[in-house]
């Protein structure tokens, strides 16, 4: 079984940043994508922006090589590559002067159709691109603008960035992204949980004995190590990704799915999340740096040896997180992400309680929890863990297995990016699958008092080796609640 491809309105989409990185492996790919697979209406267009001088054809030279080297070439039709190319168009322009903005008016033109302009770019930047487009009458009713993160790097500055872009744009029309919500899986999460009649009624302290949130890399520092190392882990994946996903485990069925009346339910998640202060950090919380190890890639250097000189940043995060709400009272999350570490995996993991009372003998066997694993990547699917009986004649004896759903073996063709499904959402005005100004601003309340009680203890960094899957005070974290985490394969 294939999706539906269902067109959408025809549109100008301008990136802000468009020679940059995110712009070459993540943009330019997901919109050919969805050209390849005849999603844009006449006479959709795509501009490109940034100070670098450059021409339309240079432009598109840049285009054809991004897809080139991102897209798989069985994916590439030259027929609709020439299409696509010919959509694009390239004007320079200068957020902090001004300079160019005539240009990209002119550019644009004063059709009525949909505006959305992609702010791939620092943060910094936001406010006087907001500014500017304001300035130059480029706003109109259909307009939307699209924000990256960071959105901030606490409370204070997440309200002030999000102060500049109110000031230019209405709340309805800003799109705070954020990929991982764009992922087959975790909407599939809603899915499970809310189309389902076999998991919700068991889904909370009654019948969970604890979730499990990973998000782990393998990868170092690569190109972001002037962003990385002032931000850290805690700030640049618990704040957004992982508090995102422990949001969509926790809350509440909303009314339908409708944008607020979703992010309305995972609001009240944020605002119930206990809070983690100064005397609870040391015993609820672990950060770590990784050191010199090994990688599927060979040997690696530590992190302050790629940094090339001493840093107190952390690469690493477990966190132990309570919801004090009647549905999740007593059941822990714990959250757990970092750099370099034993496989590249994110998932979340929903172990059940164990079965009240065992009718079997010791020759049976141990009876293992039931467990529901939602694998984001790789290898997107989801695990239902089960025990059964051996099979054969030789007496009872359990076995645990897992009922198995791959989205790339169930269905057929590919798996949209996830960038191309939240793009197309930008298009359509659809803000389910992005964060609100005020779930933005809860999630750094709860963020905020854990980096502080970070720094003022001056809670220092622990070691672990490149490879591993961090300090063994994670693994202290949940095993002294008599758990142990998941190991995925």
């Amino acid at each position: 079984m294939t999706s539906q491809i269902i067109p959408v309105d025809p549109f100008d989409f301008i990136i802000f940043g468009g020679t940059g990185d995110l712009s070459e492996r993540k943009l330019l790919p997901s919109l050919y994508y969805r050209q390849r697979d005849h999603q844009f209406s006449e006479p959709t267009r795509i501009i490109g922006t940034s100070r670098s001088k450059m021409t339309d054809e240079e432009f598109q030279a840049f285009a054809k090589q991004a897809i080139s080297d991102h897209v798989k070439a069985a994916d590439i039709d030259a027929k609709e590559l020439k299409t696509f190319l010919a959509r694009l168009s390239y004007v320079s322009a200068d957020a902090t002067t001004g300079a160019g903005f005539d240009k990209l008016k002119k550019a644009i033109g004063d059709s009525d159709r949909i505006r959305a302009f992609y702010l791939a770019v620092a943060p910094a930047l936001f406010g006087d691109i907001s500014h500017k487009l304001k300035e130059h009458k480029l706003i109109t009713p259909n307009s939307r603008i699209v924000l990256e993160k960071p959105i901030g790097r606490d409370l204070a500055s997440a309200r002030a960035l999000n102060d500049l872009v109110g000031d230019d744009f209405h709340e309805s029309q800003i799109f705070r992204i954020d990929h991982y919500l764009g992922k087959e899986t975790v909407q599939n999460l809603m899915a499970l949980r809310f189309a389902n009649a076999l998991y919700e009624p068991l889904w909370n302290s009654a019948h969970i004995d604890h979730v499990q949130i990973t998000v782990a890399e393998t990868v170092g520092l690569e190109d972001r190590v002037t962003y990385y190392d002032k931000a850290g882990a805690l700030r640049d994946m618990v704040q957004n990704h992982m508090l995102q996903l422990l949001c969509l485990v926790a809350m509440e069925a909303p009314s339908s799915m409708d944008a607020d009346a979703v992010r309305d339910e995972k609001l009240k998640v944020l605002r119930a999340l206990k809070r983690i202060n100064g005397n609870e950090a040391p015993k609820h919380t672990v950060r770590g740096q990784y050191r010199a190890g090994a990688s599927a890639s060979g040997a690696v250097k530590g992190y302050v040896e790629e940094l090339a000189h001493d840093s107190n940043t952390e690469t690493f995060v477990a966190i132990k997180a309570e919801i004090g709400t009647w549905r999740w009272a007593g059941v822990p999350f714990y959250l757990r992400t970092g750099k370099r570490l034993a496989t590249r995996v994110s998932e979340i993991v929903i172990e059940f309680k164990p079965i009240p009372h065992s009718i079997f003998g010791d020759s049976a066997g141990p009876i293992f929890a039931n467990q529901l694993v939602i694998r984001l990547q790789p290898d997107e699917g989801v695990k239902q863990f089960i025990m059964i009986k051996d099979p054969g004649p030789g007496g009872m004896r359990l076995r645990q297995i897992s009922l198995d759903m791959s989205f790339a073996q169930s269905f057929d063709g590919r798996a949209p990016d996830a960038y191309e499904r939240l793009i197309m959402d930008v298009i359509r005005g659809n803000q389910t699958l992005f964060m609100r100004r005020d779930e933005v601003e809860a999630a750094w309340k709860w963020i905020d008092p854990i980096q502080n009680a970070w720094e003022s203890a001056r809670q220092e960094v622990q070691g672990y080796t490149a490879g591993t899957w961090g300090p063994s005070a994670s693994i202290a974290l949940i095993e002294r609640d008599g758990r142990t985490w998941h190991e995925s394969n």
